[in-house]
């Protein structure tokens, strides 16, 4: 009889329970399938997609995979998010706190929306803060000595010529971490970021107006590395790294998978290719 994965020692996650928030689709989609197919004893996917969310967690199998909604701007919803995945199959060893969103409208500095910048900042600063802290708690109550990865950006070293509330955002999630590194050391919590490059998802994709295909070749501009185009399964394979006994003596870590990121404007070369009002 085959042995199942989340009883074969010698995958890197074997046994593990992980939470992936934003889980339903792109870079969390990707993360969540290779969790479960590296051991994991179960991955817990959170969104507000409720449909897709659970297509996932279908696809990937029950006995491996569950779908939670979960507002990640929302305390209660947080906590409960945790707190059941404690509940239920009694600990938290990983938490991949990557729900976020991009800026829907330019967004300049003498032309700042703060409503929207607001309604950014609720998910991608608030919610970060959140799955970090409920997850850490759960973990030193629980005496886990767990991995958290939050996902972060280039935007977190870059400026641009809009989207300042994303830029922000994201310099907001690089300091998120490397406090929390320094506050969990003390309980042998990893925390840790992966920084991505521009990347088709399905999120980049509607945000653009195009397809998957022209996305990509749009976000090529971005890397100096040839021969290979960055997709989500790049950056879970990072993420696995990272949360993975291979990475046990790193924390504090902007791990960046950019392919050698080309200093130009981000932001100009996206709004360049957004269809025109």
């Amino acid at each position: 009889m085959a042995e199942s994965p989340s009883t074969n020692t010698t995958l890197r996650l074997s046994g593990k329970i992980a939470i992936v928030t934003g889980g339903a689709s792109g870079i969390g989609e990707a993360t969540a399938r290779v969790f479960a197919n590296q051991g994991v004893r179960k991955v817990v996917i959170a969104d507000i997609q409720d449909e897709l969310g659970n297509q996932v967690a279908m696809s990937i199998g029950n006995e491996r995979c569950a779908f939670i909604h979960c507002d990640v701007a929302n305390e209660d919803e947080v906590q409960n998010l945790i707190q059941s995945t404690v509940n239920t199959y009694g600990q938290v060893d990983i938490m991949f706190s990557n729900a976020g969103i991009f800026s829907p409208t330019s967004q300049t500095v003498m032309e700042l929306d703060m409503s929207q910048l607001d309604h950014l900042f609720a998910i991608n600063v608030r919610g970060m803060a959140l799955c970090v802290k409920h997850a850490a708690r759960a973990m030193v109550e629980g005496h886990v000595r767990g991995s958290i990865v939050c996902t972060g950006s280039i935007h977190g070293r870059e400026g641009g010529s809009r989207s300042t509330d994303y830029t922000m955002s994201k310099h907001a999630v690089l300091g998120l971490m490397r406090a929390a590194s320094v506050q969990l050391a003390t309980h042998g919590i990893r925390v840790n970021c992966v920084s991505p490059n521009g990347l088709a998802t399905p999120l980049t994709c509607k945000l653009l107006g195009k397809s998957h295909e022209d996305a990509q070749e749009i976000y090529k501009s971005l890397a100096r590395l040839e021969g290979v185009v960055l997709t989500p399964k790049h950056v879970a394979n990072a993420v696995l790294f990272l949360v993975s006994n291979e990475a046990e003596f790193i924390t504090g870590l902007d791990l960046r998978v950019d392919g050698g990121f080309v200093p130009n404007d981000l932001c100009r070369v996206v709004d360049n290719a957004m269809p025109q009002p």
